[in-house]
């Protein structure tokens, strides 16, 4: 069989590969896409779970899509439509209590349970967005790649970004750079402990410091997570979260039709085996049905761990990097569902059964920052929380295209699980059990939920691991720690998106700047590979 040769090979087409593929493409290289499932998209995608009812299988919720990105790729000419929540999140609690939050009505929503929580709120959020503006002007940006290799000549444009860093740093004043580091040291429950006194507000904002991240929110440095939750926007509206309709596949079958019209070739069904490497340098690939693919770029969309652990011969890296890689943090602790319902849930605390505002937003079960500190030890402990945190999204409230007339389909976000299973258990023989956990649990708060269960579909992080790639069922790639960040992601040397290989590039979420579905990582990659002259 004879070798396909192109001038870039991007290895799966999740959201961040077709974004650098479409980006290369429209700059005149021919580009082929490689992806083993039989649907693009990676974890950005929406499936049929049960006859009738589709919702996004994993990735759930839209906001830090960047609009540079929506704008480059005319992804709304393309058929995306994003919708904003009608309430941004709802916080059930066990008292028969509630918290709203949402554009405007926040504050009052805090001030029934703390006056002094209520007037420092505005104060806070400026001081978070602060520092948000400043990461989403780094997120698009090249991190200055320490330590520089080829002497001083290769090594000024890297100075140059550091002291732009620098200055950017500088002009958040002394109060917004003592925020800056606290963020990306501190922990998220020390942090808003200091902000604010009552435990509702203290969990809603705690959850975004947890969310994907298998930790307690005492954890240091998972104040870093809060924020980078809250540096998205939709429809130019900054942290605002929203619903793509159609659901996440939505987002990537944009990608797709843009890609395809910019002349990217995409190939199903299409695993790859092994990056194949000549005198150090990445020449191509080799895919499971051993054909093989040249060219004269790879650019690997997958966790790097699975890359430079199962992907690329481990004779061919440098020792260092190679045990770096194999040390390299992930686990994300989810356990994903989708539930087909009969009817929306019926709140103790906000009853009704029809349609109302707080059935759109995020909702969130996990009324302390000491509860999700008990949610991860039980974890660490026994394999999955006896009290997890969730969060539950009802999409179809906002897109009726979801589930039949009258019924509803919810997204549960569920924390905290063992990536691995303590004393020998296996996840397979476990989910189900741990699915009706989840479903118990919302039923406390909702006591119609349970009965209204028409069939539902459950990821543990080993089938997240098994189905999209993500070790551990790590939905970021790789955990968001201060050595797995920035310059640092996936590793000190390597964060200009140039893995060790010549020739070959990173442009998923194991690069800079990190998980979520924006596109940034397949937007700087792409630039990258553009100026590249290896």
């Amino acid at each position: 069989m004879s070798d396909m040769r192109s001038d870039v090979l991007v290895i799966g087409a999740g959201h961040n590969g077709l974004v650098c593929a479409t980006y290369l493409a429209k700059a005149g290289l021919s580009v082929r896409v490689l992806e083993r499932r039989s649907v693009v998209g990676g974890a950005a995608v929406t499936e049929e779970f049960h006859p009738g009812f589709r919702n996004s299988t994993a990735s759930y919720t839209v906001s830090l899509l960047h609009p540079k990105v929506i704008r480059e790729l005319d992804l709304h000419g393309h058929g995306l439509r994003i919708v904003e929540r009608e309430l941004g999140n709802f916080l059930p609690l066990p008292d028969g209590r509630y918290l709203k939050a949402g554009e405007g009505r926040t504050q009052a929503e805090v001030a029934k349970f703390s006056a002094r929580d209520a007037e420092r709120l505005p104060a806070y959020g400026q001081h978070l967005d602060r520092i948000a503006g400043l990461l989403r002007e780094l997120a698009v940006q090249t991190p200055p790649n320490v330590p520089p290799e080829g002497g001083w000549l290769a090594a000024l444009p890297e100075l140059i970004r550091a002291a732009g860093l620098g200055r950017r740093a500088a002009a958040l004043g002394i109060e917004g750079q003592r925020d800056l580091l606290d963020l990306f040291t501190d922990s998220a429950g020390a942090y808003l402990e200091r902000w604010f006194e009552s435990e509702p507000i203290q969990a809603l904002f705690g959850f975004d410091g947890v969310v994907g991240n298998y930790a307690s929110p005492y954890a240091a440095g998972s104040a870093y997570v809060l924020l980078h939750h809250v540096f998205g926007e939709v429809n130019g509206k900054a942290g605002v979260w929203g619903h793509a309709i159609g659901g996440m596949g939505a987002i990537t079958q944009a990608m797709a039709r843009a890609a395809e019209v910019a002349g990217v070739q995409i190939e199903l069904n299409a695993g790859v085996a092994e990056v194949l490497v000549e005198q150090g340098r990445a020449v191509g690939v080799r895919t499971e049905d051993g054909r093989v693919h040249r060219a004269a770029r790879v650019v690997a969309n997958v966790n790097p761990k699975l890359l430079f652990t199962r992907l690329v011969p481990q004779a061919e890296l440098p020792a260092d990097f190679a045990e770096r890689m194999r040390g390299y943090r992930c686990g994300s602790g989810t356990f994903r569902m989708n539930v087909a319902l009969s009817e929306l849930p019926d709140f103790s605390c906000l009853p009704g059964r029809a349609r109302a505002e707080h059935h759109t937003a995020g909702i969130i079960l996990a009324p302390s920052l000491r509860y999700m500190e008990q949610a991860y030890f039980d974890a660490r402990q026994h394999g999955w929380s006896k009290q997890p945190i969730v969060e539950m999204l009802i999409p179809s409230t906002l897109d009726d295209s979801l589930a039949p007339k009258g019924a509803h389909v919810a997204s549960l976000f569920c924390q905290h699980v063992a990536p691995e299973l303590p004393d020998g258990k296996q996840w397979p023989d476990h989910r189900d059990a741990v699915a009706q956990l989840m479903i118990d649990t919302v039923n406390a708060y909702a006591p119609n939920f349970k009965a209204s269960v028409l069939g539902y579909r459950a990821l543990s992080p080993f089938d997240l691991e098994q189905e999209f790639g993500l070790i551990g069922g790590d939905i970021f790639h790789g955990v968001l720690s201060l050595n797995q960040l920035f310059s640092a992601r996936p590793v000190l040397g390597h964060g200009n998106y140039r893995m060790p290989l010549k020739g070959l590039y990173l442009c998923g979420s194991g690069a800079h700047p990190g998980g979520g579905v924006s596109g940034l990582p397949g937007h700087n990659a792409a630039r990258e590979v553009l100026k590249a002259r290896d």
